[in-house]
């Protein structure tokens, strides 16, 4: 590997690492809610709001940019362009996933 390089491939992969962070904190629903069903919901909402659902969803959608942002480094790392083909369905799957959970949000 190029000493050019490695600034993408290190990018990526702490892109990756910053998602990856709140995306296993949300598996687990411990810190800060970032969901905009939280996030736009008043005070006298949230405390009758069942946050689980939200949790998941947010912690869903960070662990697919995640792994996006982690297939986009092993691409540059690897010099492979099949790799990068990985990308596609990831970017689909998170798409999908969003409009979906929105619609099916309790």
């Amino acid at each position: 590997m190029r000493t050019g390089e490695w600034i993408p491939a290190v990018a990526a992969f702490l892109i990756s690492g910053t998602f990856a962070f709140p995306s296993i904190r949300h598996f687990l629903e411990r810190g800060y809610l970032l969901n905009n069903a939280w996030i736009f919901a008043t005070k006298k909402e949230r405390e009758s709001m069942d946050k689980k659902p939200h949790y998941r969803q947010s912690a869903v959608a960070f662990c697919l940019c995640s792994i996006l942002f982690l297939i986009i480094g092993l691409s540059i790392v690897f010099h492979n362009s099949k790799i990068s083909l990985l990308e596609i369905p990831v970017v689909i799957a998170a798409i999908v996933y969003a409009v979906v959970s929105s619609i099916r949000r309790p």
